[in-house]
């Protein structure tokens, strides 16, 4: 099956869009990411939805209501560029047909639903030629049964598909009853908010918050693993626990304790951490809705942020202590954290360019409250799921998702092996569910200290001297060096780059690194990333593991 570009989608010239705009602060994680991995893995963060259809819906009507919704929401036909003279911007195009794949339950010689929707769902979304939404109808006895939908990240968060489904299925319901549905007008759109955010009153609260970090990533911990990382590129590990006594757990110590389930779990994703590491000092990035209490909080894109969170362990607090400090630091978090994201990557490379050593953000927090669903779980059970190499692609040390389900608590755990090996994944989640399960006397007085010997975590071991990765010599240092100056120039504008700094010392911007990296492939060089660009190395260093040229390689 063929993605189609927008241009063979009988949309005509570029010329057509008129509306642009910078990327929405909410994209810009989102695009960092999607470059950072290779084509090949970026699929991990495809978002796949299915939708019963109503008995008897013909296939015109999920056409007609696929196109209403493209021509409603200008997210669903908008492609993202480098091109843009401060950096990346989104263009919004004309309405046209949405293409619709169909797929059929029969056993006719084609190909089956799984191998359609599978394929839908690996294939990387071309951002600057294809619409951030694929569909894909499937038939039994030549009628829609179901449409599966494929959706890139950039356009969607949790609380986007949550309100796309709401709209798909008044339309559907309208569809099957003959009723047209009336849905609400759209207020504002993407590029509506964008403009917003670039605003006088807007980016000034934008600084004043980017203060607040500037702070904050003064206390980070320059490598909360570094008493378990063992180096080398091992295979990563991926288990989930299902838990209904969790649930319930989870939610009468928030209700105890007077704060959101979301604080209970980021607690005891601490606690955890600073087991499973020995560290003093753990971090982590929580992801968190940027909707509350703004203008345009009905806008149909991502709209989320990272959060840094750190913790300082060496007073071995109480669980009880912790919860209130993660309670306190959390609030003060979200007050603040209405700030373009490679803003805050800039602060973190400008703090580890200050200490000479880079700062890693490698530990992610995901909390989602998903009360329609169910996973029928009787009792506790942990699984093992594949190897999540596409996942590893991204660099990270660990993601934890803890969902709350209508029936129970479900906790996933993806964790690099060069920090947690299968034995430790599995006792941090059999240790996280009976740390939660404890008498909540109990647990409110366990400390740091004495949780690792709850999980039953081996002893923290120095990790001496780490194993790193041989850098790639180039043919010649000075050409290597040159090219690397002449991208990060022409890119950001700068007529000289100083290469004794790093990248956002030299001036670089962290969210015109893809370009960056696009250039340095044009000219013949490999072997950088994009968090190899926003950490704290000097250029003269990373010019080091640039790849020789195409042509002197041949």
């Amino acid at each position: 099956m063929k993605f189609l570009p927008f241009a063979e989608m009988g949309a005509g010239s570029m010329a057509a869009a008129e509306k642009s705009a910078e990327l929405c602060w909410g994209q810009r994680y989102i695009w960092l990411r999607h470059h950072q991995l290779p084509a090949t893995a970026r699929h991990e963060a495809h978002i796949v939805s299915t939708f019963p259809l109503p008995d008897g819906t013909p296939l015109v009507g999920v056409r007609t209501m696929l196109n209403y919704l493209v021509r409603r929401h200008e997210a669903l036909r908008t492609t993202y560029h480098f091109d843009g003279p401060d950096g990346p911007r989104q263009r919004v195009h004309p309405p046209r047909g949405l293409p619709l794949a169909t797929v059929s339950t029969e056993r006719d010689g084609t190909e089956s639903p799984a191998e359609v929707i599978e394929r839908l769902t690996s294939t990387p979304f071309e951002l600057a030629t294809e619409w951030p939404i694929r569909a894909c109808a499937v038939l039994t006895g030549g009628r829609p049964t179901k449409l599966v939908l494929v959706l890139n990240h950039i356009a969607f968060d949790a609380w986007t598909v949550d309100r796309f489904e709401q709209e798909l299925q008044a339309l559907g319901a309208g569809i099957g009853s003959g009723r047209p549905a009336a849905l609400p007008p759209v207020r504002h759109q993407p590029v509506d908010l964008a403009l917003h955010e670039a605003s006088p009153a807007v980016r000034a609260e934008s600084e004043a918050a980017l203060g607040y970090w500037r702070e904050e990533i003064r206390q980070l911990p320059s490598d909360p693993f570094a008493g378990r990382r063992r180096g080398g590129n091992p295979t990563a590990h991926s288990a989930t626990l299902t838990s209904p006594e969790l649930l319930q757990a989870s939610r009468q110590l928030a209700a105890s304790h007077q704060v959101w389930p979301s604080v209970v779990h980021l607690t005891a994703h601490a606690m955890l951490m600073a087991a499973a590491t020995g560290s003093a000092r753990t971090s982590a990035l929580a992801f968190t809705g940027n909707r509350n209490a703004r203008s345009h909080a009905e806008v149909l894109t991502c709209m989320f942020s990272p959060l840094l969170v750190w913790w300082d362990c060496s007073a071995d607090l109480s669980f009880g202590q912790m919860l209130t400090a993660t309670a306190e630091r959390f609030e003060r978090g979200q007050q603040n954290s209405y700030v373009p994201y490679d803003e805050l990557l800039e602060l973190v490379a400008g703090e580890g360019d200050r200490r000479g050593e880079p700062i890693r953000l490698g530990s992610e927090f995901n909390f989602l409250s998903q009360a329609t669903q169910a996973s029928r779980a009787r009792r506790s059970r942990l699984v093992w799921n594949a190897a999540p190499e596409a996942w590893a692609c991204y660099g990270a040390d660990s993601y934890l998702r803890a969902y709350e389900l209508r029936d129970a608590a479900v906790i996933s755990l993806n964790a690099s092996g060069a920090v947690l090996d299968a034995p430790a994944v599995e006792a941090f989640l059999r240790g996280y569910e009976r740390l939660l399960l404890l008498p909540p006397d109990e647990l409110n007085r366990l400390r740091v200290g004495e949780v690792a010997e709850l999980a039953g975590f081996p002893a923290v071991t120095p990790a001496g001297s780490t194993a790193v990765p041989a850098l790639r010599q180039p043919a010649t240092g000075s050409a290597a060096e040159l090219a690397l100056a002449a991208a990060v120039g022409e890119v950001n504008g700068l007529s000289s780059v100083e290469l004794t700094g790093n990248y956002t010392v030299a001036g670089g911007r962290v969210l015109r690194i893809p370009a960056v990296l696009e250039e340095l492939r044009v000219r013949g060089w490999t072997g950088l990333s994009v968090y190899d660009l926003a950490g704290a190395l000097p250029l003269s260093g990373l010019a080091k593991q640039l790849g020789q040229p195409a042509e002197r390689a041949a």
